[in-house]
């Protein structure tokens, strides 16, 4: 069941990823996907819904041979998440559709709302007797949207209204970027072989950088992202997240709960920002008028929706550290933005430089660094930049590139990270959803920066021209650390 399954989540991601399952074969052989929404709709016209946003999402075409068989598994009910009485006919109608397909009981609640519409959907699905216990037969399964609250307090107070209803097994927080297979290969790259391993830490490593740049400026998101900003949108769950992965220990068993205790001691172990320091670490910005592609794209304070005095960054740059034997005074710097140059994620461990000796004499003109690159999107694959020698009788060293694609080796696109995820909902496996107390853990660790620009709120934005990487102030961070921001 897809609450908002009419809307841009469920066209875009949802419906796709699930039709791509079912291409596949990886989809149950016995299923009902039901979209839930306000407006009144036939069955029919939400199968030719569905049908256009996946012609025009889906990483794969319609196929009209399997087609058929995708859409008879589509239906829809109308329903206002207000209204008790229309859960009662919602019931009624499920019953039938199980029924009809030999269905067991079974049921995953996806939450493809906004946040404020978390708790009500919950407590209504309570009163409808839609959940059963946990560790029975037919099982119930919700799935939660970022973002989980705008602080530690109403994240706490959203996920202490849903555990009321839904116990903590039954609760899958989605982070669509650790479904993403770049993503999930950082574990395999670090703990599958033993090249790098033993180079994670403050030994080896000099620094970390981890960028999420974004193309787009906000878009129709304009009424959520005023409230969010790119602190809660994006380094709250995603960049934390990529931080938890590149940093972990080994786990000692790859089993959910496992793999879900060694990220929430990366959470843990940051390092406060608060106070000054927050001015000290932390830059943000807002994008200005600029160019993206050679066209003119206005600044965000004129996009639809906007308040023109909107103190709301779009750009956040920060430098942490993680206190803890393995890392201990490695710097990590974070970026991510709105209307950057192109859209590009990927992770950096930029090893530390060989001695002053030896081909590494010339002051002047040192060695580059070694660095292993995880690229995450849209180029999928990892690289590690090494130092040769140049043919010919003189010793000369150049920097030279080891890159892996995942389209040139294995010759296909990589399923999108919600079809992996949604299959692991099915499957019953939490390995790369977080849990509760690693949501709090991030916002226990973001909040005194919001606190911090809460009393600033005369002080001044910094701005960047639409298709920059950001403001100077952002440069001026890793400038002074004697680092320098990769180009992507």
């Amino acid at each position: 069941m897809i609450f908002g399954g009419g809307g841009d989540l469920a066209r875009r991601k949802l419906l796709p990823a699930l039709y791509n399952l079912h291409l596949d074969g990886l989809m149950p052989p016995r299923t009902a996907i039901v979209g839930v929404g306000r407006p009144a709709m036939t069955d029919e016209a939400y199968r030719e819904l569905a049908k256009a946003g996946i012609a025009e999402h889906s990483r794969r075409p319609v196929d009209d041979a399997a087609w058929p068989a995708f859409a008879e598994s589509l239906f829809v009910v109308s329903a206002s998440i207000e209204d008790s009485s229309a859960f009662a006919a919602l019931g009624s109608r499920l019953d039938t559709i199980e029924q009809e397909r030999g269905l067991p009981g079974n049921r995953i609640y996806y939450l493809a709302l906004p946040p404020a519409m978390f708790v009500p959907t919950v407590e209504q699905l309570a009163r409808a007797r839609f959940v059963p216990p946990p560790s029975t037969a037919p099982f119930a399964r919700l799935i939660v949207e970022k973002p989980i609250g705008h602080d530690l307090a109403s994240a706490q107070a959203t996920n202490d209204a849903i555990a009321k209803v839904f116990d903590e097994s039954q609760i899958y927080r989605i982070d669509h970027y650790l479904g993403k297979e770049t993503v999930q290969n950082i574990l395999v790259l670090r703990f599958a072989n033993s090249i790098f391993e033993p180079l994670f830490n403050q030994k080896y490593v000099d620094h970390v950088q981890i960028t999420v740049a974004e193309e787009e400026g906000v878009g129709t998101r304009a009424g959520y992202y005023e409230h969010a900003g790119a602190l809660r949108d994006m380094v709250q769950n995603h960049l934390l997240q990529l931080l938890s992965l590149i940093a972990m220990e080994p786990p000692y068993s790859l089993e959910a709960e496992v793999v879900r205790d060694e990220k929430l001691e990366v959470l843990k172990s940051l390092r406060p920002i608060e106070g000054e320091a927050v001015d000290a670490q932390v830059v943000r910005a807002q994008y200005a008028a600029g160019f993206v592609l050679g066209e003119p794209v206005p600044g965000y304070r004129d996009e639809t929706g906007v308040v023109k005095a909107s103190r709301t960054e779009t750009f956040v740059a920060l430098e942490l550290f993680i206190d803890n034997w393995r890392w201990a005074g490695v710097p990590f710097f974070l970026r991510t933005g709105k209307r950057m140059p192109k859209r590009a994620s990927e992770i950096s461990v930029q090893l530390k430089e060989v001695p002053p000796i030896l081909f590494n004499r010339d002051r002047s003109a040192p060695l580059d660094s070694n660095v292993l690159t995880v690229r995450i999107q849209p180029d999928e694959g990892f690289a590690l930049g090494i130092s040769s020698k140049i043919p010919g009788p003189r010793v000369r060293i150049y920097p030279v590139k080891m890159d892996f694609r995942y389209s040139s080796t294995f010759g296909t696109s990589s399923p999108e990270a919600y079809e992996r995820l949604l299959l692991d909902v099915m499957a019953g496996d939490p390995t790369l959803f977080m849990r509760r107390d690693a949501v709090e853990a991030a916002w226990r660790w973001i909040t005194p920066i919001l606190e911090r620009w809460g009393e600033q709120s005369e002080a001044p934005l910094p701005a960047y021209p639409a298709g920059e990487w950001g403001p100077p102030e952002a440069d001026r961070l890793i400038e002074s650390r004697g680092r320098a921001w990769r180009t992507l």
